[in-house]
């Protein structure tokens, strides 16, 4: 807690607004879709899915993995409280959804399904687009499949699978995606191994979504090492995600955005 307290209060001293960008293509991005007020119909979709999980008070086996893919704990837990506390908040399902509607992403991959809340609003912000989620607790991700099915979402696609193994072995050279939101195991080791493995996926208008980047001194670490990487050239820190950008147009700079 005193980390997050002390990484919160340093963010706010470095942070700025559209005021401080410079740069036309994020200063768009900012007023355009960060700041955008518009009140979308595509909200009430979120909410009320979001709400179809809340009011679940069903018990499920939930799986949680360790670094290398290894079981560290297996409880009960119920749907409702992974849904209060494990999902993404509705201000940021608002923003992932603004941020996928901004871009028109085709190809989508989410590192983390969980119960589907995040995925719901990447699926909404695009509905052409092809999206491939993936999630290691089998129990988890059946929950999330049922209700987004069953809450008319048609371009999922639902992957159980220990994320190094199917980063490792799955064919990425011929794919690629134009927006990975990574919320699957928030570790310096991890993020990084992700990152290595998914950089031949990258275009140049690809948009890669990191969660909790100051969740830890670690994660801290990994941000910057991401920021410091030869191919990436733009990179935005709005304190609970970081979000890469590879435009090779864009002159290297990294931004420190209030939303």
């Amino acid at each position: 807690m005193k980390h997050l307290i002390k990484s919160y209060l340093n963010f706010l001293w470095n942070s700025t607004n559209q005021h401080g960008v410079h740069s036309p293509f994020v200063f768009n991005l900012v007023t355009k879709c960060f700041y955008d007020k518009k009140q979308y119909p595509e909200y009430s979709i979120i909410k009320k899915y979001r709400n179809s999980l809340l009011e679940n008070k069903k018990f499920i086996e939930v799986t949680d993995f360790g670094a290398g893919s290894r079981v560290f704990k297996s409880n009960k837990r119920q749907i409702s409280k992974i849904a209060n506390t494990a999902g993404i908040s509705p201000k940021r399902a608002e923003l992932l959804f603004r941020i996928t509607n901004y871009f028109q992403p085709e190809s989508v991959l989410e590192i983390g399904t969980s119960l589907g809340l995040a995925t719901s609003a990447l699926s909404l912000g695009n509905e052409s687009a092809k999206i491939t989620t993936l999630e290691g607790c089998p129990k988890t991700q059946e929950i999330a499949k049922f209700q987004l099915e069953n809450s008319k979402f048609q371009n999922i696609k639902f992957v159980t699978t220990k994320f190094e193994e199917y980063l490792s072995i799955y064919n990425l050279q011929p794919t690629t995606y134009n927006l990975i939101y990574f919320d699957g195991n928030h570790s310096k080791k991890a993020t990084l191994e992700y990152f290595e493995l998914l950089l031949q996926t990258i275009t140049n208008e690809t948009v890669w979504i990191f969660d909790d980047i100051h969740w830890s001194k670690e994660m801290e670490e990994a941000w910057e090492i991401i920021k410091n990487h030869p191919k990436v050239t733009v990179t935005i820190d709005t304190f609970q995600w970081g979000i890469v950008f590879f435009r090779s147009e864009q002159v290297k700079e990294n931004f420190i955005i209030r939303i």
